[in-house]
Order: C-alpha cells, then sequence, then structure tokens
C-alpha cells in the first residue's frame, strides 16, 4: 500500500493534511480509550451480512487492515505497516471494532496472580538477548 503522502509536493504541505481527515470523515481523535500500541488485534472468522456490507462501504485503509489482522498484529505494528500516524490508525481501528469485523484485546499480563514477574518469559528475554 502506497503512504499516504506519496506524490504530494514538499513545498505545499497543506494538501499532506488533507488525505488523512477524509480517511476518517473529519475524525481527529479515536474514541475508544482502550486502543493502546500493544493492544493486539484480530479480524473475526466469520463475520455477518450486515457486517460485510459496512465492509464494501469502507476506506481501502479499513479493507487492508482487516486483511493484515487474520493474524493476530499489535496497533502500532499495523500503524507502520499501513505507514500511516497512531492516532488516524486507531481511528480506523475503532470503526472495525465497532462494526464487528476486529477484536481488540490487552496483551496477556506479565505478572503472576500474585504480583511477580513471571520468570520464565524473563529468562527468554535474557537468553535472547544474550544471542544478539
Amino acid at each position: 500500500m502506497r503512504h499516504w503522502a506519496e506524490g504530494f509536493d514538499d513545498d505545499d504541505d497543506d494538501e499532506q493534511l488533507v488525505r488523512p481527515y477524509t480517511i476518517t470523515s473529519g475524525r481527529t481523535a479515536p474514541e475508544r480509550a482502550d486502543l493502546t500500541l500493544i493492544t493486539l488485534l484480530t479480524t473475526v472468522p466469520d463475520i455477518t451480512p450486515r457486517a460485510a456490507l459496512a465492509a464494501r462501504r469502507m476506506q481501502p485503509e479499513h479493507r487492508t487492515i482487516l486483511a493484515m489482522c487474520r493474524e493476530p498484529k499489535a496497533v502500532v505494528e499495523v500503524a507502520a505497516e499501513l505507514g500511516l500516524p497512531v492516532s488516524l490508525t486507531k481511528i480506523l481501528i475503532g470503526d472495525l471494532v465497532d462494526s464487528g469485523q476486529m477484536w481488540a484485546r490487552a496483551p496477556r499480563p506479565f505478572t503472576r496472580p500474585g504480583g511477580l514477574p513471571d520468570m520464565t518469559i524473563l529468562e527468554a528475554v535474557r537468553d535472547g538477548l544474550r544471542q544478539l
């Protein structure tokens, strides 16, 4: 997918701001507070007919996000692959979650129920860093 700013002259900064604004139908801030950079996203495998109809009316970026998230991805990964600002990407993802086409969930906790970190995760990170 091409970056939204490709093809614009570097001298004309005003035009670069128009495209993201139109992608989100004029919205400038995400409505969902639960979408963080590390929120995991997955496309719903079987969408309803209503959701399928809504998908046809969406922006190409919405459809690209759905295709990308067949395997779980973090919000920040989606934004990076799209080449769009994170805030804009969160708005698009919020549309998909609200329409029932995508699931969003917080990553698994790093700590055990008692509040202590899981040592197997820490050891795996340590071992991976040593291999670098």
